[in-house]
């Protein structure tokens, strides 16, 4: 492996332009034999060059977005995923175009068609690139040091990652003369929640032997990745913003707030109507579940989705997050949480103001009170509105533990910008149908949060 180590991201690349190259050249020859013709709109050669241009841009766009070239790094059927669902959005935006060229709309067998055998190349170009990689980048050997807390979490996650992690041995902080002895042995080392002082010994050690160091960042990490370097004295100074959101940060994200979700209600509103037939009909209960939730400052609002449990889900007055295989789900709340329908009611709290488009998810008061007790900087979160999505919902799961949701929404709020809230709102896309992302928690998830050290 580390023969061709320094040659990963030169591969990495020339296989991102290896597909690219592919799917272009597809639609080149669809674009002369079938949808040139069937729209009747002809170009001379420059005419046709921009038409690829722009269609190959699209592309690298979406794909890039969606991690769609991030094999080897994503699981390779995630990376599919990503790019089939930039090709489908892709080629719709290309069907709209052609139909403005052609003023009418064009056959849309050969957008379907053209899709399938651009999905095919995908599916075979994973699998042919993949093993590839795999041969040329094995497993790293990892050596797993703990600190206090459990590590089985993370150490289950990696494991299931046997593509990129073998986890040849785990051991505890306080074993530091083995840790000393044996950390040369291993590709990489992974430090899970382990003390300032203790983590930047083996940091070092790390960097003296050239090894590859996976760290589980703090809370004060966060805050400081974020900073900004001053030099107004001659001593380098780092300043660290820790005031939310600035007066003209939050202008231009409620101004997108209110023009997105009025475009969302108007577009969308004969799905919503289907959605609430659907559960009016399964119990005759209420269509509409509304439940006090927090957003910005602490302030209390009442949260609007679909109802997806039965109406006495919570008739012993206990507040509780949806479990894995939680019976409290009717069939119709089961198909409406996977596809993310029951949260569309929510447009009308971005709209009034309680929420934004963006932002850390909304939680109880009395959960996030739990929360609280064991982390305090919990309430770091309400430096902003909740979000009807967010960087914890994009990149954690609903299963991810709230210490760990902690830190994406801190992540978020310390790194803020709109072109991030526009990044987040198309990977929203993305995640709609990603069945790790709608799990309900273990319910040990719901108490285990660790103490910020």
């Amino acid at each position: 492996m580390k023969k061709y180590e320094r040659y990963k991201k030169l591969i990495q690349i020339l296989s991102s332009a290896i597909i690219i190259t592919m799917l272009l050249t597809l639609y080149m020859i669809f674009w002369y034999e079938l949808i040139s013709p069937s729209i009747g709109v002809w170009y001379w050669r420059k005419g046709n060059w921009v038409i690829g241009i722009l269609y190959g841009a699209l592309t690298l766009f979406f794909v890039s977005m969606y991690g769609g070239f991030k094999l080897g790094y994503l699981e390779r059927w995630n990376v599919i995923y990503s790019q089939i669902l930039s090709m489908i959005i892709v080629n719709f935006i290309s069907y709209i175009q052609m139909a403005l060229l052609a003023y009418h709309f064009p056959e849309v067998w050969v957008f379907v068609i053209l899709t399938i055998c651009e999905s095919a190349i995908i599916i075979a170009w994973a699998f042919i690139y993949g093993s590839i990689y795999t041969r040329l980048f094995p497993p790293k050997k990892m050596l797993f040091i703990y600190g206090n807390e459990n590590p089985l979490c993370l150490l289950d996650k990696l494991r299931r990652r046997k593509d990129q992690y073998f986890i040849e041995k785990v051991i505890s902080i306080k074993e530091k003369d083995q840790i000393k002895m044996e950390v040369c042995d291993y590709d990489g080392v992974i430090l899970c929640d382990i003390e300032t002082s203790e983590r930047n010994v083996i940091l070092k050690d790390c960097f003296d032997n050239s090894l590859d160091a996976y760290i589980t960042p703090k809370i004060s990490d966060i805050l400081v990745r974020s900073s900004e370097e001053i030099h107004t004295v001659d001593t380098p100074l780092i300043r660290a913003r820790n005031r939310g959101l600035t007066v003209e940060q939050q202008f231009g994200k409620r101004c997108m707030d209110i023009v997105i979700s009025i475009l969302a209600l108007i577009i969308l509103w004969p799905i919503m109507l289907l959605t609430a037939v659907a559960v009016k009909l399964y119990d005759r209960g209420n269509i509409i579940y509304k439940q006090k939730r927090l957003t910005l400052r602490g302030k209390q609002f009442y949260l609007y989705k679909f109802r997806s449990m039965r109406m006495d889900a919570e008739k012993d007055g206990v507040a509780r997050l949806a479990a894995q295989e939680d019976d409290r789900v009717t069939p119709v709340g089961k198909v409406i949480r996977m596809i993310r329908f029951d949260e569309l009611p929510q447009l009308w709290n971005v709209l009034k103001g309680d929420m934004s488009l963006v932002g850390p998810r909304p939680e109880r008061p009395e959960i996030a009170s739990e929360y609280q007790k064991r982390l305090p900087q919990f309430s770091g979160r309400l430096k902003v509105k909740a979000g009807l999505t967010g960087y914890a919902q994009i990149y954690g799961k609903y299963n991810t533990t709230p210490y760990d949701k902690l830190k994406l929404d801190l992540t978020y709020i310390q790194n803020y910008s709109v072109l991030l809230d526009f990044k987040l709102l198309l990977l929203t896309i993305k995640i709609l149908f990603m069945r790790e992302s709608t799990e309900g928690v273990e319910d040990t998830e719901m108490i285990e949060t660790p103490k910020e050290m």
